[in-house]
């Protein structure tokens, strides 16, 4: 697959709430592989030419696909641009290996040439040419390995996404809660908001340029919007009582939240042009954690009609609803896959544990997901190949990435307070 010339675009994320508030790095994410797989692919990742800070985030975002098996040390052979001996890979049963040069061009970029080598068929698969500003190397490295993962699985990469999260750290009362944005690997984090007061429920809206979450800041619960390239944000609801759980429509003119204006927790859609409202849900138990589904004509959501909190699924055409979750006596904070066919939600199996399971919606079929016992708010990769989820392992409170399929797991803690209410940019 050739390529011409790309140019990555410098995205700014200048979040500006208060004087206190920059973009700057807070609180960085500490990567730890927890589950590697036992078994992937290998993929040899030959150091590139005049580099050391792309192959690297190349190496480390295949080996955490739980797909692939990377290494660029203790190579069997050399390799570089236009230059690999298959035999010698051959008899290493490396099947793919990746080659790569960095040279400086003018307005302060570079220009990255890379390639990934089939060494069965002794072809290229990829052999692309990428113009990168000096301030997007790290996401070069990430475009990379979205193309990399692509091109031996079909499926897209998440590399290159980011994870809305919220920092709590009792030692800075000023600053007690952070909205923060990070990459998927836990590097450069941003931080959007700071508070002494509880932020809860980050967001995203479809094109990823705005973030939504509640606020604390006026002593009751208000959904906010923050627009990440100018800082520049707005109430979206502050009504009485509660104000909850906020949730765009894919086409980003609408967005869900639960409020209970009239005195019992229901979901309301409003219009983001018009701000009219319509009551969704109309139940004397409590109707919350509405997400909109993937092509718009649906949502599920959490309720306890039922006489226990279990997931439904309300249709736009008809205003019927479904009970789609029947195994355990608990399941909430659901959430759907890009494709609309699973929904990763927080499953209680028994006593007090709370794990993160995934949902063929078809079938029914519920799948434990995570080995901890205290998870909460799990949000699918936009590939559907990963869920992000808050836990806590010992006294830690933590985010955690694992494959779906169970074969890896990550953690990424913060050492200066808990990680929570983690959410994946859409794609």
């Amino acid at each position: 697959m050739n390529m011409t010339r790309k140019t990555l675009l410098a995205l700014a994320l200048t979040a500006v709430f208060s004087p206190a508030i920059t973009t700057t790095a807070f609180a960085q994410l500490h990567l730890e592989i927890a589950k590697a797989p036992e078994e992937a692919p290998k993929i040899a990742i030959a150091p590139f030419a005049n580099d050391q800070s792309i192959y690297p985030i190349v190496e480390s975002d295949l080996n955490r696909s739980g797909r692939f098996t990377s290494s660029s040390k203790n190579l069997p052979a050399s390799a570089a641009l236009n230059n690999i001996n298959a035999q010698s890979w051959q008899a290493a049963k490396i099947p793919y290996v990746v080659t790569g040069s960095i040279k400086s061009v003018a307005g302060d970029s570079y220009e990255v040439h890379y390639q990934l080598y089939d060494v069965e068929k002794q072809t290229y698969l990829l052999n692309e040419l990428l113009t990168v500003p000096a301030s997007r190397i790290r996401q070069a490295g990430h475009m990379i390995s979205d193309a990399i993962y692509q091109a031996l699985t079909g499926i897209p990469g998440d590399f290159s996404g980011r994870i809305a999260y919220v920092l709590r750290n009792p030692a800075t009362p000023e600053q007690r809660y952070t909205l923060q944005i990070a990459d998927t690997d836990g590097e450069q984090p941003r931080t959007v908001l700071s508070s002494r007061d509880p932020i809860l429920s980050p967001a995203w809206t479809p094109d990823a340029k705005k973030l939504a979450y509640v606020s604390f800041e006026t002593k009751r619960p208000a959904i906010y919007v923050q627009d990440l390239a100018t800082g520049q944000r707005e109430v979206l609801a502050s009504f009485r009582g509660l104000n909850g759980a906020p949730s765009f429509s894919p086409d980003g003119q609408s967005m869900l939240f639960t409020a209970s204006m009239h005195g019992n927790p229901e979901v309301y859609q409003m219009d983001l042009t018009t701000r009219q409202l319509k009551r969704m849900t109309n139940n004397s138990a409590i109707d919350t954690e509405a997400r909109y589904a993937p092509d718009g004509k649906s949502f599920i959501f959490t309720s306890d009609r039922g006489g226990s909190a279990q997931i439904y699924r309300y249709s736009f055409a008809d205003g019927s609803v479904k009970r789609l979750t029947f195994k355990g006596a608990f399941n909430a904070r659901g959430t759907l896959s890009a494709d609309g066919k699973k929904v990763a939600l927080v499953h209680r199996p028994a006593g007090s544990n709370y794990k993160v399971a995934i949902q063929d919606i078809a079938t029914g079929i519920t799948n434990i997901l995570t080995p901890t016992s205290l998870d909460e708010s799990p949000s699918f990769s936009p590939n559907g190949q990963m869920v992000v989820y808050a836990t806590r392992e010992g006294n830690r409170g933590l985010l955690a990435i694992m494959s779906t399929d169970g074969r890896f797991r990550m953690n990424l803690p913060s050492e200066q307070g808990e990680v929570r209410e983690p959410a994946w940019t859409p794609k």
